[in-house]
């Protein structure tokens, strides 16, 4: 009925919203639906209602409760409604979100249904749904929407964060730390570059790894412990069953008995009173070890205490899942009746976890002489698991401010004898009210990675932000977690600002990691090639732990397909705004495309600097919109916003009289004349004059010294090596050849200003048309380069993206015949047939120039 064309997840600032990152777009055709608004559906407002009661508290644009359903029955797109599908279905999934938006695309009937997602599988899964969900309420068709929630919370479980690594998240977030997740799993980095950090759930990149070793071997862990007067149970580790007799005349029942090395209670069986009932148990543990311990299984209460960088920060009094009888319902029923609790939930979605009845349940209750069936007297309790563990459904009562100070103290020895950075120390006593060497309490175990559910959200008693002791530990005062981040975006010159700006880093003796549209680099070192101006790549860079400073060439595309790939940066440049790449994904005005690079704009952090220039119109309307300082550049010193802007106090860069200058208010500062400066070419390159001033600007803002810049601008050589595929010159002994990957009217433009000032008596272009620009600016290539050119060589582009190839050659001559009619050409089809033949043709000709506009930069560069 309707058609998904595409979903998209967008995982930072984006054009749908700068603050909410977390965004599923799904670009839906809505067919025939598109004629059928929801009051056009029989009874569709009514089977709505009916299947999401809840939905009742969507307000929608009416602004009161009961909004939405009121939309719905004066008919609205079904491209909204399955907007406020997915959002509902994932709260019913546990998973609480609200923030959407459905916008017509430029194509009639095709809408972007854009909603916020928890877990990105989740939202591609509630997106699908909500289709589908529509579509059977529209037909009047069953559908099982219980099962796709429960298949949301399966998927979520299955790909979140645990409770423990996405808590220490939360804590770091909220303090402004970023944080990136390295695997499907719990490995996480806060902060960038040299200033990053790992952990994986509560093993931090610190812990050390002798001290995992030890927790990690019971046998290890006890004899430390013995060997500091700590009270442990008594107890030995056996090999093989043969043992088993001896220890228990030793020890004597009640026994417990686990595995040497295991978590969360797996292999492990308490209260172990016969013969019979032993030997199951060592079978049991040896099943995930090679040996087991046994121990005198101590009666009393399970306690967890958490100590963190050695300071104890949260106490717990655990117990296993369980039922009270009440002489009338069946253990079986008593279980239904607990998992009715709201705070039950599935896995980790609320405090408390549903108790599940399997193999070892029924294995623990049958040693009690119970089954499912069994009726328990009132007030009697049936143990349904053998350990405490929240994830298995047991309880959990925070204890923290009941710790005696001695019990205080003993814990923190604990962790420092056993090494651990975070330590999970749990002990059997009365109570933690008395020292535990007084009421005869004793320490079980010490666990690394210890788990921290019970702490954040306990059954009972006040919850503890254990998170943010570890986020104390990994980043104390002072201790920064982020690195510089400039963002260069724009149409033309963004690569060429990126390269220099970072050249400017540099020489300050910082290590600089860089995107381009031709690589990654790390200090000039090139660690990926291709267009690398999306977020993937600007992840690349800010996990990379030597670097000390980003600047990222910043794209349309990446924006358009995923956001950005940070949440903020320190400042940010836009070299110009032109028309190109429109007609593309619904970018097809000016003030479309101004939309997309604003983001880049209003992602700079309020007291950090967007640089823009004063001389592009669309420059100075997306600065009209912003929350952080401005800084404008502009060629002419008389440009009026700049004029304007500098009356005001503000900081702009300006070419006058030949320098490349700072102005602040009234006041001006010579940076470096440009004919000093090779980026220019003598000052001939009138958009890289422009490039100049707006990086100069942005290195004057990041508080780099005028002397430094200067130097950094005097010994940025434009070349095949540093800056490939722009204005690359190479000199040759009667005729010079430059290579540039111009791809648009603005960047042709601009090699016709230099070519106007370049002496030369024979003039040849290598040109093509992009093919998936529109018909206009292929003809406008062809234009401008008639009036440029005395001879010109067609050449096709590897990649035509759509066009046929003699449609773009017929736009291209089109557009010449216009600016130069009858100008010699010819056409040639391959790239580096099409530069070797400009070759030849100059060396027959003293003083020519050929520029040639490539695509294959690399292989032109060798030819």
């Amino acid at each position: 009925m309707m058609e998904i064309q595409k979903i998209q997840v967008l995982k930072g600032p984006n054009i749908w919203s700068i603050r909410r990152h977390y965004l599923i777009q799904m670009r839906l055709d809505l067919k025939e639906m598109e004629q059928r608004p929801s009051n056009k559906v029989d009874g569709f407002a009514e089977r709505l209602e009916k299947m999401f009661p809840s939905m009742f508290s969507h307000r929608c644009s009416v602004g009161e409760p009961g909004g939405f359903f009121q939309r719905v029955q004066d008919g609205t797109w079904m491209g909204h409604i399955i907007e406020h599908v997915a959002l509902e279905i994932q709260t019913l999934a546990g998973m609480d979100t609200g923030f959407g938006r459905t916008r017509e695309t430029k194509t009639p009937g095709v809408y972007n249904v854009v909603f916020s997602y928890i877990e990105e599988q989740v939202g591609i899964f509630a997106a699908k749904s909500a289709v589908a969900i529509v579509e059977a309420l529209v037909e009047n068709k069953e559908y099982d929407l219980e099962g796709d929630i429960q298949r949301m919370r399966e998927i979520r479980d299955a790909t979140r964060l645990g409770p423990s690594t996405g808590g220490i998240v939360d804590e770091a977030v909220s303090r402004g730390i970023p944080f990136i997740r390295l695997n499907k799993h719990s490995l996480v980095q806060l902060g960038y570059g040299v200033n990053k950090v790992r952990f994986r759930a509560t093993i931090t990149e610190f812990t050390s790894d002798i001290a995992v070793e030890i927790a990690c071997d019971k046998e290890d862990t006890k004899e430390l412990l013995e060997q500091h007067n700590i009270p442990i149970p008594k107890g030995e580790i056996i090999r093989r069953e043969s043992s088993l007799k001896d220890i228990i005349k030793r020890v004597g029942f009640p026994l417990v008995f686990k595995p040497i090395s295991g978590n969360h209670g797996k292999g492990a069986t308490i209260n172990v009173v016969d013969e019979k009932a032993a030997y199951e148990a060592f079978n049991y543990a040896k099943t995930f070890a090679s040996a087991v311990v046994v121990e005198r299984f101590i009666t009393g209460f399970d306690f967890r205490v958490l100590v963190i960088d050695n300071k104890m920060v949260a106490a717990a009094k655990r117990e296993p899942a369980h039922v009270v009888g009440d002489g009338k319902s069946t253990i079986e029923e008593l279980v239904i009746e607990v998992n009715k609790d709201p705070r039950r939930g599935y896995g980790h979605e609320n405090v408390l976890t549903q108790i599940d009845f399997n193999a070892h349940t029924l294995s623990l209750i049958e040693k009690y002489g119970f089954t499912p069936q069994t009726v328990i007297p009132k007030g009697e309790k049936c143990y349904l698991k053998s350990t405490a563990n929240l994830s298995t459904g047991g309880t959990s009562v925070d204890v923290t401010d009941l710790m005696h100070p001695a019990n205080v103290f003993l814990c923190e020895r604990i962790s420092r004898i056993i090494g651990l950075d975070i330590c999970g120390i749990d002990i059997m006593a009365p109570d933690l009210s008395d020292p535990i060497d007084e009421n005869g309490g004793v320490v079980l175990e010490v666990n690394a990675a210890p788990g921290f559910r019970m702490h954040l959200a306990p059954s009972e008693g006040l919850p503890r932000n254990v998170a943010g002791h570890v986020v104390d530990m990994l980043y104390p005062p002072g201790k920064p977690s982020r690195i510089p981040i400039v963002a260069v975006t724009g149409t033309n010159g963004k690569t060429t600002t990126t390269r220099l700006f970072a050249h400017i880093i540099k020489n300050t003796g910082k290590r600089v990691g860089f995107t381009t549209s031709d690589g990654i680099y790390i200090q000039n070192r090139c660690l990926s090639k291709g267009d690398t101006t999306g977020p993937k790549s600007a992840e690349f860079v800010l996990k990379d732990p030597t670097v000390e400073y980003a600047v990222l060439e910043t794209a349309r595309g990446g924006i358009l397909r995923a956001g950005l790939g940070y949440s903020r940066s320190d400042a940010a440049i836009m070299t110009n705004l032109d028309e190109d790449h429109l007609g593309l994904r619904d970018i097809e005005t000016m003030d479309d495309l101004a939309r997309v690079k604003e983001v880049v704009m209003r992602s700079v952090k309020r007291d950090g600097h967007a640089i823009l220039n004063a001389e592009n119109e669309y420059c100075v309307k997306i600065a009209r919109n912003l929350e952080c300082n401005i800084g404008y550049f502009a060629i002419d010193e008389n440009n009026e916003v700049m004029v304007n802007h500098c009356s005001r106090g503000g900081v702009g860069a300006i070419y006058e009289n030949g320098y490349i200058t700072i102005k602040k208010g009234d006041w001006k500062i010579r940076v470096a004349k440009a004919t000093d400066v090779p980026l220019t070419f003598g000052g001939r390159a009138v958009f890289n004059i422009s490039n100049v001033l707006a990086a100069t600007l942005a290195a004057y803002l990041q508080d780099i010294k005028i002397e430094d810049i200067r130097y950094s601008l005097t010994t940025f050589i434009p070349s095949a090596e540093v800056t490939p595929g722009r204005m690359n010159l190479f000199e040759f002994r009667n005729f010079k050849l430059m290579l540039d990957y111009a791809h648009n009217p603005a960047g042709v433009d601009g090699i016709k200003t230099f070519l106007d000032q370049t002496e030369a008596d024979h003039k040849i272009g290598v040109i093509t048309g992009t093919g998936d620009r529109r018909d206009q600016d292929i003809k406008e290539i062809g234009r401008i380069s008639a009036l440029m050119f005395d001879h010109i060589i067609i050449r096709h582009e590897k990649h035509r993206r759509g066009r046929d190839e003699s449609d773009i050659d017929n736009l291209l001559l089109e557009g010449m015949n216009e600016g130069k009619p009858g100008i010699s050409y010819e056409i040639i089809p391959d790239e580096m047939d099409a530069i070797r033949a400009s070759i030849n043709q100059a060396r027959k000709k003293d003083n020519s120039f050929v520029v040639v506009l490539a695509d294959e930069i690399t292989g032109a560069i060798q030819t």
